[in-house]
């Protein structure tokens, strides 16, 4: 099957039931590709971090606060890539071509409009994110400048998660790697002008991210209109259920995203050389453990088809063989990580100190590479699904994971980025259980559920 089966007029196949070679190829086919696009905000976020370090320290610092506040707020519209994928894998999978032409309609018309409201709110509140983040003294000013400059790029970001969305439901990861591998091109080459070039600093690195981040969505835009399954106008019940999917992926994704800020925020009350070595690594940590996010595509494009047509034989063998590559690639990757803890920070700041907390905090992520997959992997599988209620269920009960060693890590500060580590290892652990049981209970019942 062609991995661009979204630029020609043939709907989606649900993955066969034989098990095979055909599968595994497919399943790369659709999670090669997808490497490159899911990882083009982390992308973004690891050049900054790169060019930024050389300014100094307390640059680094305020990147740190202010990446972590967007990062929050970017995935509080990942619903319009998550749920836009499911949608349009089953509708096309059924043959319903018009159905999933306005659902893709609805996401855009969702992007643009969320995307507006939330930059003008980030521009009104960014000062109190970065308080609340522990961004005192002449951090503060600094983050909060480049989180309202970045706002204006939200919108953009957000119409990409529904081009995404869009054209990976359809089997086309391609189109998004291209798109992604462009952008960051550009965002390179802009924050470099901006930043050494003309000397703006840590506006000059926001700057060279919105710039990118509208291309994108232009990009992704002008592809959707040109796919074999265009976006249509949407009727109100197409908008509705856009938004309704987005309920309750939101507070999946704002528990998703809580720890993460949460481990930011302790690093940050370690002191400043423990801040910008955690920033150095969880970029880097980020940046490979999202790659094998990209195995979580086929396995909610694959799954939501085969229930699509209601094969739950092919859903379970989809379900198996994309958890089977992620543990594989979960063990490589802490191989990986633990090699580039090094060598890898030497490229992002000249202050030994930093190094040093950017070495410790690496050699502690590698140990979570295998979890992170499987996590991820689990979060395509049960998208598939389309539990979205039980997705929100799980994110806000591995809080409860994160939590004691993080509170312990800021009570004795002694026990530093290990502490923080720790504590981001138990929320991954509890999030494969959970989701995982989930999924095992659907299949044993032979339950087959729409969305919840």
């Amino acid at each position: 099957m062609s991995p661009e089966r979204g630029l020609y007029p043939c709907p989606v196949r649900a993955v066969p039931t034989a098990e095979g070679r055909d599968l595994d190829r497919r399943i790369a086919r659709l999670a090669i590709p997808a490497i490159g696009s899911i990882a083009a905000e982390p992308l973004y976020n690891l050049a900054d971090t790169a060019i930024v370090g050389h300014l100094g320290r307390n640059p680094l610092d305020a990147l740190a606060i202010a990446t972590a506040a967007l990062s929050l707020v970017g995935w509080l519209a990942i619903f319009l890539a998550t749920a836009t994928t499911t949608q349009v894998a089953r509708l096309t999978a059924r043959g319903e071509q018009a159905a999933a032409g306005r659902a893709v309609g609805a996401a855009y018309a969702v992007a643009a409009g969320w995307g507006a409201v939330t930059c003008a709110l980030i521009v009104v509140i960014a000062p109190y994110l970065v308080t609340l983040l522990g961004g005192h003294g002449g951090i503060g000013p600094a983050a909060t400048s480049y989180i309202r400059i970045s706002a204006l790029g939200l919108p953009f970001l957000y119409v990409s998660y529904a081009g995404n969305g869009h054209l990976t439901g359809m089997e086309n990861t391609r189109t998004p790697l291209a798109i992604a591998v462009v952008a960051n091109v550009i965002n390179v080459a802009l924050e470099v002008a901006f930043v050494f070039g003309l000397h703006a600093g840590l506006a000059g690195s926001a700057w060279g991210t919105v710039a990118a981040q509208v291309i994108a969505g232009a990009a992704y835009a002008v592809v959707s209109r040109r796919s074999a399954c265009p976006p249509a106008r949407p009727a109100r019940p197409d908008v509705a259920e856009v938004l309704r999917d987005g309920h309750r992926l939101s507070v999946r994704t704002i528990a998703l995203g809580v720890v993460p800020l949460a481990a930011t925020a302790v690093a940050a009350r370690l002191g400043p050389v423990p801040l910008a070595g955690q920033q150095i690594a969880y970029r880097v940590w980020a940046l490979l453990a999202l790659s094998t996010d990209a195995l979580a595509v086929p396995a909610q494009v694959y799954v939501s088809a085969a229930l699509g047509t209601g094969d739950w034989p092919a859903a379970r063998l989809a379900a198996r063989r994309t958890l089977v590559f992620g543990l594989v690639a979960g063990v490589g990757l802490a191989v990986v990580t633990l090699a580039l803890a090094f060598g890898v920070p030497q490229a992002f700041t000249a202050d030994p100190a930093v190094r040093h907390a950017a070495l410790i905090g690496l050699v502690c992520a590698a140990v979570t590479q295998p979890l992170a997959a499987l996590a991820y992997v689990y979060d395509g599988v049960i998208l598939g699904l389309g539990d979205y209620t039980a997705m929100r269920r799980v994110m806000l009960l591995v809080i409860l994971a994160f939590a004691p060693l993080a509170l312990l890590t800021l009570r004795f500060h002694g026990l530093g980025l290990p502490g923080v580590w720790a504590a981001l290892g138990c929320w991954l652990a509890a999030r494969s259980v959970l989701l995982g049981r989930r999924w095992t209970a659907a299949w044993q019942a032979d339950d087959k559920p729409g969305p919840a």
